[in-house]
């Protein structure tokens, strides 16, 4: 009875909300907001996501950055949030998307991960795990899932990293950067990224991709996350301020600036001759 005249649902043939007799199935009317993705897509705000994540392979290892502020239209969630997550000692994640897709799917790579090695005695190689996240997550394509991860990790072949995406889309590079700033992190990825980098510039290269994209990205800021995984396992680098960084990068020298004095000076000055005034004109007698 209550129920019924919460829902203001009547019999037909009646006067009143007081009926004894329950609707049909489907005959409820249920309140605003009982499907949250319908009510979300046509009520709710239009919120925009973005995130700095970066990572690149390289002789010693694999190198994974990102930014750890967490944002969600004009609002910052959570300045100092952690978007690389340790899978187990020789692989590490960059995260990019909806947060709690990423930490779930995680979870449940770890647990799989972890039977199959109880199974096979040994752990899957990077690729085995690319291709099983990619597997698992296809069979939710269209449910509004978001993940866009770089895995980096080490295994009998030596540095791998693979970018998977949830629609099942899986790649093997040497460079990947996910999210709104990375565009920015590409110019500065793809002008001095080497494969036989030393780990200092490295590390150099990494702080300064990321640091450029929040400065002209919106969406990305906070600190600065350094991971590298070596073949002994993962180690987790540094946090430094970007905006910090950002600033000390901006007092040092262009790369190409040193090396195109050096080279001007290195050139011998042109020789001009001239006539001077003092000096006696020799004319020829006709």
């Amino acid at each position: 009875m209550a129920l019924q005249d919460v829902c203001k649902w009547q019999a037909p043939g009646t006067q009143g909300p007081s009926s004894p007799h329950l609707p049909r199935a489907g005959g409820w009317a249920m309140p605003p907001g009982w499907d949250p993705q319908t009510f979300l897509r046509i009520h709710g705000p239009r919120l925009a996501h973005g995130t700095t994540t970066l990572a690149f392979r390289f002789r010693h290892g694999v190198i994974a950055a990102a930014d750890t502020r967490s944002s969600c239209g004009n609002y910052v969630q959570c300045p100092a949030s952690c978007k690389i997550i340790p899978v187990h000692q020789h692989l590490v994640g960059t995260t990019s998307g909806t947060s709690a897709d990423c930490a779930a799917w995680y979870r449940v790579l770890r647990r799989e991960l972890r039977l199959r090695a109880l199974r096979d005695g040994q752990l899957p190689s990077v690729a085995g795990a690319a291709k099983l996240l990619s597997a698992m997550m296809s069979c939710y394509r269209g449910l509004d899932l978001c993940v866009a991860t770089a895995l980096c990790g080490w295994d009998r072949s030596g540095p791998a990293l693979f970018y998977v995406y949830s629609d099942g889309t899986r790649l093997q590079g040497n460079i990947f950067s996910v999210g709104s700033g990375s565009p920015y992190a590409y110019g500065v990825l793809d002008r001095g990224y080497r494969y036989d980098m030393s780990p200092q510039e490295a590390y150099a290269l990494a702080r300064c991709a990321v640091a450029h994209a929040t400065h002209r990205d919106a969406y990305s800021g906070g600190s600065v996350d350094l991971f590298h995984v070596r073949e002994n396992g993962w180690e987790y680098v540094s946090r430094n301020d970007a905006y910090v960084l950002y600033s000390e990068l901006q007092k040092l020298p262009e790369p190409g600036k040193e090396e195109e004095e050096e080279a001007r000076w290195d050139q011998p000055e042109p020789v001009t001759l001239h006539r001077d005034s003092r000096m006696p004109v020799e004319t020829e007698m006709l």
